[in-house]
């Protein structure tokens, strides 16, 4: 099977490099020439920055970029890839699989607009975490939905039976558009949480962690580290992804205010503690 990632970073590599040890010819497209450069020299010999040079392939995995233009989704990157697909397949059964995060609505409209449903599309976002790319890399559960059956099938029958990733499927594929930045979300104001408690704690002369490590041994309690603030790239955004879609946010912009003042506290004691070094 020959399959063509487009977005050759920190999701897109390693889901080549994936796929080619499943045994598929992969093949991989970016636009930045080092990106592609440093696919090659990891393996991936056929990284191309030019779509002439793919050749017909069965599926497309899309892992390039989405951010943030303001607060808004900017979801541009995806539009761009699936044009360029578009305008160089002459393939109408292919199978176009988005892995990148997007909004409720992004694939449906991908489908209609630019695609004018002869193909498949389905959406298969991705879990990678970097810091622990073993146990949470490109092989872990996903969530899979898709704009039709026959989409849904051709996609399932790639990541399930010849990638061999746990898959959970969904319908409509608006519900795994609106997972991935949900879960991320949640996480987010998780955080956000811990921190709010590690202010209180520090403001009440106890311990945050000893109070953490009590809380966590109740069955149904996993409250996460309060470090330097939510930085980053994938929750700040997919949050604010969130919050662009409704005006229902008290909790979300709660959250991400909290964070705000977080990331100025840390910083005022940071700063609090060099001076009672110098003195």
């Amino acid at each position: 099977m020959k399959v063509c990632i487009l977005g050759l970073g920190q999701v897109g590599l390693p889901t080549a490099k994936y796929a080619l040890e499943k045994g598929l010819d992969v093949w991989g497209y970016d636009i930045n020439a080092l990106a592609v450069a440093n696919a090659r020299k990891q393996g991936i010999l056929n990284a191309t920055n030019s779509y002439t040079k793919i050749p017909r392939v069965d599926a497309y995995l899309i892992c390039v970029t989405t951010s943030l233009r303001g607060n808004a989704p900017d979801l541009s990157a995806v539009f761009e890839a699936c044009k360029g697909i578009s305008a160089h397949s002459h393939d109408a059964s292919a199978l176009i699989c988005v892995e990148s995060t997007v909004i409720p609505g992004t694939c449906r409209a991908i489908f209609e607009e630019i695609f004018h449903k002869q193909v498949q599309i389905a959406h298969v976002p991705h879990r990678f975490w970097a810091e622990n790319s073993r146990e949470h890399g490109v092989n872990q559960l996903r969530v899979i939905g898709a704009v039709n059956d026959r989409s849904l099938d051709k996609c399932y029958k790639l990541y399930k039976e010849i990638l061999g990733i746990l898959l959970h499927k969904v319908w409509p594929i608006e519900v795994a558009e609106m997972c991935k930045i949900a879960e991320n979300a949640y996480r987010y104001v998780q955080i956000a949480f811990a921190e709010e408690l590690r202010i209180k704690c520090e403001e009440l002369a106890l311990d945050f962690n000893k109070v953490r490590e009590a809380c966590n041994t109740k069955w149904n309690i996993e409250m996460p580290d309060a470090r330097d603030g939510i930085r980053g790239t994938c929750l700040p955004k997919d949050t604010r992804y969130l919050a662009s879609l409704t005006h229902t946010n008290k909790l979300i912009k709660g959250a991400m205010n909290l964070n705000d003042v977080y990331v100025k506290w840390t910083s005022n004691r940071t700063s609090a503690k060099q001076s009672r070094k110098q003195t």
